[in-house]
């Protein structure tokens, strides 16, 4: 009697705080890589492509974690990305509210999982072999209970608290913050047609996820960090497994070139320009609009300076996402800047070149020329330093070294 008791007080390895403490550190990190590589990187944007040793491993062990199927989460994802911020988005905070997907992202997922239409549609092309069907698919929450008795094994009763750990990292990390904070909270560098946000520069524990509005700018992209000081730990960890022979990289952004020496628009042109069209209108407004309206309002107050860097910023959000009396607010402050307005103007134009998908390749170089032919006709000397740089615009494809 004594023993077992012991034996629950301590489990087999008999680890102190601190040995338990990096145990779940590691295993919960393990998960999220799986969530972050395997699921969402590889298999539904098809960014990388790892060794089937990796895939089946982490197949495996998000089953045994968390109870999560390939199929059904990318699915969802793929879901998600297709009605962005509308009705059919099954976890946005703009149509469900911030704390209903930040504390109850997993009902939500939940839900929509059991959506079959959502499951044939969007789950295509993920595993369907014997195992993912009879095993995995069969029992489906089977691999959680036989954690819950492993950790109770390896640790005693205090192992419960590792797998109570284990169980709401997932649900709350990656259904909650990413899908919501990561959706609601945070800075920009793309203007996407949604609300997402790069809610910091670097977050160790969540891979580099955090970077949610670079992956939304451009979602087949196996690299999230795109700007200075970002860290996309995933990115380096695919490094590493392609060095060893364990991930192919496939698809990453294009770095945009600006080749001074092609000053002629072309088909290499306007690929480069639709690649980085998000990127493009944050240029516009960061080196057009705001310098034309600092210069317009030179002489104004302080307060109205911090004006025109608050409203460049909104510049930057898709207007459906402002708030009605934030739009009146900067509309008051700016409605008699004939500048604003031309360049508002010009950006629209351009925006929706781009925006027409049944426009040919040839007629799209033939509209874009005309528009920064008109921009270097309008006599401002910032939009046709713009216009002039928009036509040298190339993509140096990348190569994994």
């Amino acid at each position: 009697m004594y023993e077992f008791l012991n034996f629950l007080e301590t489990g087999l390895l008999n680890f102190s705080a601190w040995q338990m403490t990096l145990y779940t550190f590691i295993v919960v990190q393990i998960t999220l890589s799986g969530v972050s590589l395997y699921l969402h990187r590889e298999q539904t944007h098809r960014g990388i492509q790892m060794h089937p040793v990796l895939q089946n491993f982490y197949r495996f062990w998000l089953w045994f974690t968390t109870g999560m199927l390939t199929k059904e989460w990318v699915a969802i994802h793929r879901k998600h990305h297709a009605y962005c911020e509308t009705e059919d988005d099954p976890h946005s905070p703009q149509i469900y509210g911030i704390k209903k997907v930040l504390f109850h992202g997993v009902t939500l997922y939940t839900a929509e999982r059991k959506n079959q239409e959502t499951m044939e549609k969007y789950g295509k092309g993920t595993p369907d072999d014997w195992v993912e069907r009879n095993i995995y698919t069969r029992f489906h929450y089977v691999g959680i209970v036989l954690l819950a008795f492993m950790n109770i094994a390896l640790f005693g009763v205090i192992g419960l608290l590792i797998y109570a750990i284990q169980m709401l990292w997932i649900p709350f990390f990656a259904a909650g913050v990413i899908n919501g904070i990561g959706h609601y909270i945070g800075y920009r560098n793309y203007r996407t047609d949604d609300s997402s946000r790069n809610i910091t520069r670097f977050a160790f524990f969540i891979f580099g996820e955090e970077l949610h509005n670079n992956h939304h700018a451009f979602p087949s992209s196996s690299k999230f960090a795109h700007k200075k000081g970002e860290h996309d730990i995933g990115w380096y960890v695919i490094r590493l497994l392609n060095k060893i022979g364990l991930c192919k990289i496939k698809k990453v952004v294009p770095n945009l070139l600006i080749d001074d020496h092609n000053t002629e628009f072309n088909d290499e042109t306007v690929k480069a320009i639709l690649t980085h069209k998000f990127n493009v209108l944050q240029v516009y407004i960061k080196d057009v609009i705001k310098p034309n309206l600092t210069a317009e309002y030179s002489t104004a107050s302080k307060t109205f300076k911090k004006h025109i860097k608050k409203y460049t910023y909104n510049l930057s959000l898709d207007p459906q996402f402002l708030k009605t009396d934030i739009k009146t607010k900067w509309n008051s402050y700016f409605e008699d800047s004939k500048t604003l307005n031309t360049l508002l103007q010009y950006k629209a134009e351009l925006q929706a070149i781009w925006d027409n998908n049944s426009r040919s390749v040839d007629e799209m170089i033939a509209e874009f020329k005309a528009w920064c032919q008109r921009a270097e006709e309008s006599g401002n000397q910032i939009l046709q330093e713009f216009a002039n740089t928009l036509r040298n615009y190339r993509l140096q494809p990348f190569v994994a070294k």
